[in-house]
């Protein structure tokens, strides 16, 4: 790529893309965006690394404080979306004095030693022998139950299961249950209403923590400020990354008030590092999201993301390789599969999608058949609807040559 402007990108031969891509969610204000352009250079005039308070630093944290729900208003700053995890769960174990932490199969937290064994499926195949404690549950993943249940007379048998599961599997030592409110990786995946808050009440019948890994859903992507707030919970540990910075390396842990404290992850270098709220990442992730709140970014995330959902909704009753297209805000998925089953298309018919695409001038995280939306939250109504307009038409085209 040569260039780009808000949600439009263009490559060395001048070919333009509408971008659904936005980095895997990293591009929130999407290329060019004159403030932030502005910002980042005055601040690289000035002074650019440093683990000094700086203006911009100070003024990071208290807007997060001031947007993040409840009281979570103690904010450590990192360069990474796994170095932040790892520094969750450091902080969760000194908390709590316990050591076994539980995730959700589907779920994507980084690719470190640390954060890996959560991790299920082929991420860490071939890497072991992984880290003890560390256990991994089913996901509220409706269309895909792995219990072959449906929501809502289930009644909440994952999370029942993942309660039967600890009291049989750990040594009833939990440090943290970590979840992803949206899974992003999993296939852009949307639990049922009530589902953050199921967790967040069994975190605290065990005494455990909750933390939240809202790296692609936080700052706006879901039509929320924070995805959290879809089920009016307040998170022990809030993990924000990707978005937060506009593309800039920065990531972060927000952290309620009486958990802040906690030692020895308190203690002096406890939990720093080396280029974590360095004074060009601070500057980058506090005018991303000043730029988010003023534009009323949240709103249009939520706004426009509605009536994408509603377009691709109607692709389910006309195109037959589509099934289960989900969303919130920005961050929109669906299935492709096999027609008149659940069986997902095979990734060289994707592949073929994604190529076909990219010639017709879109580029989306649509090589898999666990589709992702993810464009920057600057798109406007109108490249959104030509996105779309071009998905559906070269769908219709692959289902054609699916039933060839």
């Amino acid at each position: 790529m040569d260039r780009g402007e808000g949600a439009v990108l263009w490559d060395v031969d001048g070919n333009r893309y509408v971008d659904l891509l936005a980095g895997v969610g990293v591009a929130s204000l999407g290329y060019a965006h004159p403030r932030y352009v502005a910002e980042m250079s005055r601040q690289l005039e000035r002074v650019h690394v440093g683990s000094f308070t700086s203006e911009h630093r100070a003024a990071l944290v208290k807007l997060i404080a001031s947007l993040a729900p409840g009281d979570l208003n103690r904010t450590q700053l990192y360069s990474s979306g796994a170095e932040a995890v790892e520094a969750a769960v450091r902080l969760a174990k000194a908390a709590t004095g316990r050591h076994e932490i539980v995730g959700f199969w589907g779920g994507f937290h980084g690719k470190t030693g640390g954060v890996l064994p959560l991790l299920s499926g082929s991420f860490k195949h071939g890497l072991g022998p992984l880290a003890p404690g560390n256990y991994s549950s089913p996901y509220a993943s409706c269309a895909r139950c792995a219990f072959g249940k449906t929501f809502p007379s289930c009644h909440w048998h994952c999370v029942d299961f993942l309660r039967s599961k600890i009291a049989a599997e750990t040594s009833n030592d939990i440090a943290a249950i970590i979840v992803e409110p949206v899974q992003g990786t999993a296939g852009n995946v949307v639990p049922p209403p009530g589902y953050v808050r199921e967790l967040r009440a069994l975190a605290t019948e065990i005494g455990a923590l909750l933390i939240c890994d809202e790296m692609i859903t936080g700052f706006g992507r879901t039509g929320k400020m924070f995805a959290v707030e879809h089920d009016a919970v307040v998170p022990d540990v809030l993990l924000v990354g990707k978005g937060f910075g506009g593309g800039f390396p920065v990531s972060g842990i927000v952290i309620r008030e009486p958990i802040a404290f906690s030692k020895p992850w308190a203690n002096p270098s406890g939990s720093s590092s080396s280029y974590g709220g360095n004074p060009l990442a601070a500057a980058a992730a506090h005018v991303t999201i000043q730029t988010i709140v003023d534009e009323g970014l949240v709103e249009h995330s939520r706004r426009l993301g509605a009536a994408m959902l509603a377009e691709m909704q109607g692709w389910e009753r006309e195109i037959p390789i589509v099934s289960d297209v989900r969303g919130r805000g920005l961050m929109l998925g669906m299935d492709l599969v096999v027609p008149g089953t659940r069986k997902l298309l095979d990734k060289k018919i994707t592949r073929w999608i994604f190529d076909t695409l990219l010639r017709r001038g879109v580029i989306a995280m649509i090589y898999n058949p666990e589709v992702r939306i993810n464009p920057p939250l600057v798109i406007t109504d109108e490249q959104a609807m030509e996105a779309l307009g071009a998905i559906k038409s070269v769908l219709e085209e692959a289902t054609a040559r699916v039933r060839e």
